[in-house]
């Protein structure tokens, strides 16, 4: 028989007590709870590390609210230099394409909103249109106008939306990489959750960037295929700025919004009348040229597609010297 009470030394009975305390899942809760927490500080930690290690190489200026950082070098005929998803005006340092073209050009490269230095206002659905207006309007400040624009992977929609909306300052476009009609694209499905309001937060607080210091090999192998990384990439470019959470929401947004972004421009892009040069490397894993680029110059008369062989995504690393000459539009790399 079991016994439903107990006396206690009063003589008075009791409920039986449990010695087993709180719920096991409730400990498990609480775990996981106090490991966010301390990755979340963690990250947090590292990413104003990072910031401090690397500085604002440029000026700001204010556009419509934005605290939009940029770098200006050079005399002569005005190039803009638009960077990829997941880096910076860094990135045109580390491939030397800044350095090259700033010899014989004024050059102004801009980190886009949310990427290196720039701010990213959340109120802002910032597709490749609405950064396009931003940099308008910078380069307006600027007195900047009639400039060959450069964009590279992401940034080559925003080139084709400047080149669009705004052909008084984007006189001749030089696309490197770039993603142009809308297709199947898997990697920018993962890539998104980071963007989600509150879910996304989280995931980007925590383990986004523990994620992303893990896969860092693999991706940077990726991007430069058939290539080797360059040196210039792996002991140039600050990779612990990308860490960020907040620079991995931007980088999220604009996966998220890539696919539709090129579903809205490329009905538009025949409408294109300045010079166009499309530039990609015959090997790019990341965006298959046959899609884009041969696709894109095949829409455009005017235009020139030069394929580098034995390159990949990151052309402008590999073939630095041939792709800064197409920019100036000297020479035509070797195809």
């Amino acid at each position: 028989m079991t016994a439903a009470k107990s006396r206690n030394s009063t003589g008075r009975d009791q409920a039986p007590s449990s010695d087993q305390g709180a719920p096991l899942w409730t400990w498990g809760a609480a775990g996981a709870a106090a490991a966010a927490l301390g990755a979340a500080a963690f990250n947090i930690n590292k990413a104003r590390r990072a910031e401090e290690s690397n500085p604002p190489l440029g000026r700001f200026i204010d556009v419509d609210g934005v605290a939009l950082h940029y770098l200006e070098e050079g005399s002569g005929p005005l190039v803009v230099l638009l960077h990829g998803n997941g880096t910076a005006i860094d990135d045109w340092i580390a491939s030397g394409i800044f350095e090259r073209l700033a010899a014989t050009n004024r050059v102004i490269a801009f980190d886009r909103p949310g990427f290196g230095h720039s701010r990213r206002p959340r109120s802002i659905v910032w597709t490749p249109d609405a950064q396009a207006r931003l940099i308008a309007s910078a380069l307006s400040s600027l007195g900047a106008t009639e400039a060959i624009v450069v964009g590279h992977s992401f940034g080559a929609m925003v080139a084709v939306a400047l080149g669009l909306d705004h052909p008084e300052i984007a006189t001749s476009l030089v696309l490197i990489g770039g993603y142009y009609y809308p297709t199947a694209r898997l990697d920018a499905v993962l890539a998104a959750p980071p963007a989600l309001p509150l879910l996304g937060d989280a995931i980007r607080l925590t383990v986004s960037p523990l994620l992303g210091a893990a896969l860092r090999n693999g991706a940077e192998k990726q991007m430069f295929a058939p290539a080797p990384v360059s040196s210039g990439w792996s002991n140039g470019f600050p990779f612990e700025m990308t860490l960020r959470p907040s620079q991995i929401r931007a980088g999220a947004a604009d996966a998220a919004i890539m696919i539709p972004a090129a579903a809205s421009l490329a009905p538009r892009v025949p409408e294109l009348r300045m010079p166009v040069t499309i530039i990609s490397g015959r090997g790019d894993k990341v965006v298959t040229p046959a899609e884009q680029s041969e696709r894109l110059s095949a829409a455009l008369p005017q235009s020139r597609l030069i394929m580098v062989e034995g390159a990949g995504h990151m052309v402008h690393h590999t073939a630095a010297d041939e792709v800064a000459a197409a920019i100036r539009g000297e020479v035509r790399p070797s195809s």
